[in-house]
């Protein structure tokens, strides 16, 4: 449960107030001492403080100075995470409302602000006894005449809070729950009452399409995998091609009979946050009504050591009849979201963006702060994802997708192999993902900041719902104009 952010011009009774300025000119009238004045100066000018907050025992007043940042981005993030560094008193105070006053006339900044305060606030407690310490956060108010005037951008920042939530909700499940036939459950009640259909693919229905990736990687296990495809095609969608999303949706990853040693598996739940991204943008673009073709195609299953399990030197057959020899049962993402790219060929897409946590060698690369991007054909519309990202702060870092990586997963005896050398093993996986494809893609491993073993301001403890918010920006933007091909 997280607060909800509303768009109001009355203030109801006096309570816990943020204050939004660039300057002390700027500061409304009839709020603040002379002496709370003098106090907020030495603050900003002498121990650069961005946030004063006044206690006046009943409640909080708060003066939040926009971060001078010529950078934009960097000036929301800064917001952002000032919002939950706010709602972290706020909560501790046990206060359920408070009210943000836009005195800069800035809508962007507000909006972020009150992002921040709001997932800030999330919580996955659905196993907890004790809730002694449950945030308490209930209503986000803001008064903003530009806001007004561009009429409620709440609503849809309120669909994005929820999905980004929902996403984290299912990242933070433990596979005693979350199988993938729950996972497809889970996906289905979300989305109903959006006007996103939905199909799950069962067992017979997978082994008929001869999904050789998904039932190669599920032979271990004592739980059948699932195959889920949401699709949100309005009647004035501005495309006529879809776009399609493809999420990884291994519900927990023991590494097969490559077991993974030591506590390697302690947060394995989270491989199926890709699916978990993609179910939850295809629903958010759906209740917001934003008028494009989208398709999410989510394979799901758990990758276990069980008496039929794949084991090393096997050969398996993908969707489209190419043959791959597993070296690794661990590197089993990329035979699933092979048996998906290539299915994905049924809808004639414009473009295909996969979201996986597929490999150390991303987080190795580049830490746990962005994603690793590759793009094949798709060069424009990887720049977009790439502004996208910067703007909400869910960055990506491109690598390429050189002839010679693809020269590293040839086998000797099938088509392919699925685990190269040990150097750039995140960009020969994307190479071996390129191979199922014939339309423009984009790869996104997202191994790094998927999720988090300790909070991280706004982006919480556990699932962090990372590409819930690139996306749907992406998608913002490519409706109002920015092409995704090329």
């Amino acid at each position: 449960m997280i607060p909800s952010v509303t768009l109001t011009n009355i203030e109801q009774e006096l309570g816990h107030l943020v204050v939004i300025i660039s300057k002390f000119s700027h500061l409304p009238a009839g709020i603040f001492s002379t002496a709370e004045k003098k106090y907020m100066k030495e603050q900003v000018e002498n121990l650069h403080q961005q946030i004063v907050s006044f206690n006046r025992l009943s409640y909080f007043v708060w003066v939040y100075f926009i971060k001078e940042e010529k950078d934009i981005s960097k000036r929301l993030e800064a917001t952002r995470k000032a919002g939950d560094q706010i709602a972290g008193t706020l909560n501790a105070q046990k206060a359920k409302r408070v009210a943000i006053f836009d005195a800069e006339n800035d809508g962007d900044i507000t909006l972020a602000l009150a992002e921040g305060m709001a997932l800030g606030c999330y919580q996955f407690l659905k196993y907890k006894k004790d809730r002694e310490n449950e945030n308490t956060l209930e209503n986000i108010e803001i008064y903003s005449k530009v806001l007004e005037e561009e009429g409620d951008n709440t609503s849809k920042l309120n669909i994005l809070l929820e999905a980004v939530c929902f996403c984290r909700d299912l990242v933070n499940e433990p596979n005693s729950f979350l199988t993938a036939t729950l996972f497809a459950k889970e996906v289905e009640k979300m989305a109903e009452g959006s006007g996103v259909t939905t199909e799950v693919l069962d067992f017979e229905k997978i082994a008929a399409l001869k999904m050789g990736g998904l039932l190669g990687v599920n032979q271990g296990s004592f739980e059948p995998p699932t195959f889920t495809i949401l699709e949100w095609k309005p009647a004035g969608a501005i495309n006529v091609k879809p776009v399609v999303f493809v999420g990884k949706g291994v519900v927990y990853d023991t590494g097969g009979m490559n077991l993974k040693p030591g506590d390697s598996m302690l947060t394995m739940k989270h491989d199926m946050a890709g699916a978990a991204a993609v179910a939850a943008t295809i629903i958010a673009i759906a209740k917001a009504n934003i008028p494009v073709h989208v398709v999410g195609l989510m394979p799901a299953t758990d990758n276990r050591p069980g008496e039929r399990a794949l084991v090393s030197g096997d050969v398996i057959t993908i969707h489209n009849g190419t043959t791959v020899e597993v070296l690794n049962t661990d590197a089993e993402g990329r035979l699933i979201l092979a048996d998906a790219l290539s299915y994905a060929k049924n809808f004639n897409p414009e473009l295909v963006i996969d979201l996986a946590t597929l490999t150390g060698a991303a987080v190795r690369a580049i830490g746990k702060f962005g994603a690793a991007a590759m793009q094949s054909n798709a060069r424009e519309a990887l720049e977009s994802l790439k502004s996208s990202g910067y703007h909400v702060y869910e960055r990506l870092v491109e690598f390429p997708m050189w002839d010679e990586y693809g020269d590293q997963i040839k086998s000797d005896l099938a088509d392919l192999k699925n685990l190269g050398p040990p150097e750039a093993g995140m960009i020969t996986a994307g190479k071996f993902l390129e191979k199922f494809t014939s339309y423009p893609y984009i790869h996104l491993d997202i191994a790094g900041p998927a999720f988090n073993e300790k909070r991280d301001s706004y982006r919480a403890l556990g699932g962090t719902g990372y590409g819930v918010r690139l996306l749907f920006e992406f998608v913002r933007r490519f409706v109002e104009g920015e092409r995704v091909n090329g």
